[in-house]
């Protein structure tokens, strides 16, 4: 006697926003605050490309490129300066700081919402 067994999708395989873009989203402010400014650059690359190839969402890929810009930005002003400080995190304004942290907590809740939608469909 044969039994079926019907399989269902479990979250992780439904899941329209990869974990590590929801990681990076969230180290990226982290870091910025933590003055490891430099090294958030990983993350908020981790996270932008993760966004523009797996999740579909254009609010989501918006937020993600705020995000990049906001952080090219001071990220551009310390390289070009002959005169700059050692690190990008004594360097950069604290309202670039500001801008960055606000850009990415604006993409966490998009990624939020891009998730929700999904669970609810």
């Amino acid at each position: 006697m044969a039994t079926t067994v019907e399989s269902q999708p479990t979250t992780r395989a439904g899941r329209r926003v990869p974990l590590s873009v929801t990681v990076s989203a969230w180290a990226v402010p982290i870091m910025v605050v933590g003055q490891f400014a430099l090294v958030a650059g990983v993350p908020v690359a981790i996270a932008v490309i993760g966004t523009v190839r797996r999740v579909p969402d254009r609010a989501a890929r918006l937020a993600a490129t705020a995000v990049a810009a906001s952080f090219a930005t001071p990220l551009a002003v310390w390289l070009v300066r002959p005169d700059g400080a050692q690190s990008l995190s004594k360097d950069m304004h604290p309202v670039f700081a500001g801008l960055i942290v606000a850009a990415s907590a604006a993409f966490v809740v998009t990624l939020h919402r891009a998730r929700r939608s999904r669970a609810a469909r």
